[in-house]
């Protein structure tokens, strides 16, 4: 073959590979709720028990799908006197944490203490023990995706995820690069790192970084928890609010939350920036993977780069497949070629 007809195949798939794999990694903004009217009415009696019901024990059932539960009455609760306005646990700002003072339940009865912002911090290692059983991150864990340029199977790369949690502190890895023809003339290598603890409220980032064929970047963030403030980047701190999560950590978060049927809404650290995102529930899907079948709940995130995750059930809600359209348009998929996670909680 003529060594210019070579030279000039070379050229164009580099040409090619240098438009296939130009990635953003980055969420839609949450676009700003319209105002709300708010008009005042006489407030109606409420009737509330001083004592919450015990919490039902988890079974297998409550691990399934919510469409597939068959809900059952509940036994009505025992007359309770009627409690004022400021009274109402309803008129209560922040929760409570543990038992509330001066009310006595039956032994084994009591709520797990649930810790937001700061107080999460207090204590990790006794938090983590009130957390659901379904859906408690493995202490320690590897998920190896493939990376594919569009939603047709085009593999341009591969991206491992791995985890540890250890007294109450976890620390989150990814690296994700390419591989093959796409390698050979567009090499790239992102490793994200997130760092923090894990409480009764799921997981509480502290530091967030990123680096770039080996090298740090700019795209990092900073939590204060004590300060409730978060620096992202070389911009100026910022107020943080509770529950908030980083580019790598969020995904992991949703499985923690305790009711994600109805969506939910979180602060999030891009390393670019720090804003609220609106998840979305789409519906329960069948996945077909490297790694196997999975009946997951399928979230999506939209506006001008809209992400969609789909959380397996069986596997602790972990994400399963993620697909991400940035504003050029350009579809990336992570689907799981293979799941490890330990047998410990």
């Amino acid at each position: 073959m003529p060594m210019a007809l070579l030279i000039a195949i070379a050229a164009s798939l580099g040409v090619h590979a240098l438009l296939l794999f130009t990635p953003e990694f980055d969420l839609p903004p949450f676009p700003e709720p319209p105002p709300l009217r708010a008009e005042l009415k006489p407030a109606a009696a409420i009737e509330t028990p001083l004592e919450p019901p015990p919490k039902a024990a988890l079974t297998a059932a409550s691990k399934r799908p919510a469409k597939h539960r068959q809900a059952r009455a509940a036994p009505p609760p025992a007359p309770a006197p009627v409690l004022k306005a400021h009274e109402s646990p309803l008129a209560v700002a922040e929760p409570a944490i543990g038992r509330p003072t001066g009310t006595s339940m039956p032994p084994g009865t009591e709520p797990a203490a649930t810790a937001i912002g700061p107080l999460a911090l207090a204590t990790p290692s006794a938090a983590v023990e009130g957390m659901p059983d379904a859906s408690r991150l493995p202490a320690r864990g590897t998920i190896r995706y493939r990376v594919d340029r569009g939603d047709q199977g085009f593999m341009i790369g591969q991206s491992t995820h791995d985890w540890v949690v250890v007294d109450g502190v976890y620390r989150i890895t990814a690296v994700t690069e390419t591989n093959g023809l796409v390698a050979l003339f567009k090499p790239f290598r992102i490793e994200l790192e997130s760092r923090g603890t894990v409480t009764a409220a799921g997981l509480v980032p502290e530091q967030f970084s990123s680096r770039r064929k080996g090298r740090a970047t700019g795209e990092q963030a900073e939590f204060d928890w004590q300060q409730m403030q978060v620096r992202v980047g070389q911009r100026p701190p910022q107020a943080l609010s509770s529950g908030a999560q980083d580019l790598l950590s969020f995904p992991y978060q949703l499985g923690l939350l305790p009711d994600l049927a109805s969506g939910t809404l979180m602060h999030v650290a891009t390393g670019k920036k720090y804003e609220q995102y609106q998840f979305e529930v789409v519906g329960d899907e069948d996945v077909e993977t490297p790694a196997g079948s999975f009946r997951s709940l399928h979230l999506r995130v939209g506006g001008v780069s809209p992400t969609e995750l789909w959380l397996a059930y069986d596997r602790s809600l972990l994400p399963v497949k993620i697909l991400h359209t940035d504003h050029k348009g350009a579809i990336f998929v992570e689907i799981a070629t293979s799941i490890e996670l330990s047998e410990e909680p």
